[in-house]
């Protein structure tokens, strides 16, 4: 019997064909992942990754130490509050996470995994918590089954303590993402140089790693890298001169923007089966589209600030609150708790103040006309209050060249959004009438029935199939009159359903893209699926509840 609680109920079980159940042909599971491997452009782009890291961090640095040479102590400190105090709730955040990974009182259910497991019998334990729409928060946690608990032996014991003590000081040196970036890129390498069973393993680690920098690099980037490249802008208009070290901190900044929301959106799409992944002439598109775009938007604050400091900032906290009412209007579905979810939608209306971050599923052309319509109006108002303000004795020698520059950024953004949009969308290239239809994120055509269980981490199809079929964004529910009908396709090769091993059923339904799946934001789930991947001879299955089949879910509730 599941374990049940006032929130959502997961179970494990080990299923054994001689007696269970057959699987419904629809939860028949499907290996769609198994044929992706570590390459070397993964590789790469780690490794680039972690050179925008320490670019835009060392010249932000640099700088701070050359405004208190020059007795600058005002930009100084503004220079280095904006480096220390957004790094610091990142270390905090991530070493938090690295306690509830490591930490003895979690433990419990990780081990009665492992026995349950091993033994071939069940393992259930229920999440308690606040209820979010009928998403129960993970606060606490209970293991049916007892196991026996091995004492722990001394060496163990002394890694532990050394892990602990490593971790300490990675974090109090501000370098924690670079050793899970260093981590990150350990695990993909094994993942492609393991047997399969061990590359299963490591490519679940990868993922989870993956899924952590990239959340943990845009907290960041938006609460130093953005407010950086204004602060440093607005000096140099004030000033009226580019120093180099300015221009190579700004520049850096601005890199580190555009590149942490392509590669955001590159493994979030990775994570999830229901979507196809981002190929990286796409995700270099998306850097140059995100570039531009948000270098006008900067361009455009740092000129008004330079003019208007107060109506600046008042400016600044009406868009984040207008943007944060619209987010939270939307009812996104991020988080595992109501509190956390608010909190979520806080920091994305800090994103929204620079770019454009899809947070919600379906028609997303409309919300992004929105959007951008917002944005090329507030640049324009911000552009034309410098230009009619300013002091035209300094500025007049720059004056259209600097606005006609945050105009040619702001195109070329957009125009690169429609190279990616047209050509190199992960849903195929869309020309001619089809461009009506687009959808950013909405539901995708796949081969794979949409209530399919599947293998990790490319591996759970959405449940709610169903409703899926009648989105009113979904791209199939508006084509063009005249169309040449397609090909035949070639027949499908039939693939044999697995029913044996591991079953991991969350009650929960699955969370619609662009969120990401439950057992990647809870931690728990997290650490009970990768005790159950090791120590299971099979990759286990996912399964999370149906909202389509509600008979099924009643069944599930009763039998397991």
């Amino acid at each position: 019997m599941a374990a049940k609680s006032d929130g959502a109920a997961v179970s494990v079980q080990n299923v054994n064909p001689s007696r269970s159940q057959p699987i419904p042909e629809h939860h028949q599971p499907q290996y769609r992942h198994a044929g992706k491997r570590y390459s070397l452009l993964d590789c790469c782009w780690v490794l680039c990754a972690m050179l925008v890291f320490f670019s835009d961090g060392a010249t932000d640095l640099w700088l701070a130490v050359d405004y208190y040479l020059k007795r600058d102590y005002w930009w100084f400190g503004l220079t280095l509050v904006f480096v220390v105090v957004p790094s610091v709730v990142v270390q905090v955040l991530s070493f938090r996470w690295f306690v509830y990974d490591y930490s003895d009182s979690n433990s419990s259910s990780g081990a009665a995994a492992a026995a349950a497991a091993a033994a071939g019998g069940d393992f259930n334990f229920s999440t308690k918590g606040s209820d979010k729409r009928g998403a129960g928060s993970t606060t606490g946690a209970r293991a049916v089954p007892t196991a026996a608990s091995s004492s722990r032996s001394g060496p163990q014991t002394c890694c532990r303590v050394c892990m602990w003590l490593f971790q300490s000081i990675i974090h109090i040196l501000q370098l924690g993402q670079v050793w899970r970036y260093l981590r990150s890129l350990y695990l993909g390498v094994q993942s492609r140089w393991r047997s399969e069973q061990e590359r299963c393993h490591f490519h679940w680690q990868m993922m989870f790693e993956s899924a952590d920098i990239n959340m943990l690099r845009l907290l960041e980037t938006f609460l130093k890298s953005a407010p950086q490249l204004v602060l440093q802008l607005s000096i140099m208009i004030q000033r009226n001169q580019v120093e180099p070290l300015q221009g190579l901190s700004a520049s850096a900044s601005l890199v580190a923007l555009a590149w942490v929301i392509a590669s955001y959106q590159k493994v979030l799409r990775d994570s999830r089966d229901d979507k196809m992944s981002l190929s990286y002439k796409a995700v270099i598109i998306q850097i140059l589209w995100h570039l531009f775009t948000i270098g006008a938007r900067t361009i455009a604050f740092a000129l008004f600030v330079s003019v208007f400091q107060l109506y600046f900032g008042i400016f600044i906290v009406t868009h984040w609150c207008i943007m944060t009412f619209w987010i939270i209007q939307g009812e996104t579905d991020f988080c595992m708790s109501k509190w956390e979810e608010i909190i979520y939608n806080m920091v994305v209306g800090i994103i929204y103040i620079f770019c454009w971050f899809n947070v919600k599923e379906g028609r997303t052309r409309y919300r992004m006309f929105i959007y951008y319509f917002i944005t090329l109006t507030e640049n324009a108002a911000l552009t034309v209050l410098w230009y009619l303000y300013r002091d035209p004795q300094t500025t007049d020698f720059y004056a259209l060249i600097i606005v006609c520059v945050v105009v040619c950024s702001f195109a070329l953004g957009m125009f690169f959004m429609f190279i990616y949009y047209c050509l190199l969308h992960p849903n195929g290239p869309i020309f001619g009438s089809q461009w009506g239809c687009v959808e950013d994120e909405g539901p995708e055509p796949t081969a794979i029935p949409p209530d399919v269980v599947t293998s990790p981490p490319r591996s759970l199809q959405r449940t709610m199939g169903a409703e899926r079929e009648q989105v009113p964004g979904d791209r199939d529910s508006c084509m063009p009159v005249f169309q040449v009908r397609p090909s035949v396709p070639q027949t499908p090769v039939a693939r044999t359903p697995r029913t044996e091993g591991p079953v991991i059923r969350i009650d929960l339904p699955r969370k619609k893209y662009p969120a990401w799946d439950a057992h990647f934001i809870d931690r728990r789930l997290r650490k009970t699926i990768l005790v159950l991947e090791h120590t299971s001879p099979v990759t286990p299955r996912l399964q999370y509840r149906s909202l389509s089949a509600p008979k099924e879910v009643m069944e599930y509730e009763t039998t397991v």
